[in-house]
């Protein structure tokens, strides 16, 4: 059986920074891509940043420039590094991997994450 666990969410002042890590259990056959989703309220679920298994990154674009999306080797730890925090940032931080066989996404608990003075 799968599991994520997020963690290193938090409270931060706009202009700074936090690192949000997702540990993965369980074995998956075949990864498509490890990412982070966000969910603020009232919005719908958005891709923030993902890292296919050859090492591609996507990033939405309002993000790009400040976050860094970055895994290890075996696929068992996902980080986002966030930088130059906005208000507009803050969400619920969902970490995913996709799987291909079978096509699966595989979810975390969500990590909170506020931006505010």
């Amino acid at each position: 059986q799968v599991h994520l666990v997020e963690s290193g969410g938090g409270l931060v002042q706009p202009g700074g920074s936090l690192r949000l890590s997702c540990a993965r259990s369980g074995s998956i056959f075949s990864i498509y891509h490890m990412g982070w989703y966000r969910q603020a309220p009232g919005k719908q679920r958005e891709l923030v940043a993902s890292i296919t298994s050859g090492g591609i990154t996507n990033y939405v674009d309002s993000v790009k420039g400040r976050f860094t999306i970055s895994r290890d080797n075996a696929q068992s730890w996902v980080y986002l590094q966030m930088n130059s925090l906005k208000p507009e940032d803050t969400a619920v931080y969902y970490c995913n991997v996709r799987s291909t066989t079978p096509v699966y996404d595989y979810w975390g608990q969500g990590t909170q994450v506020t931006v505010s003075s």
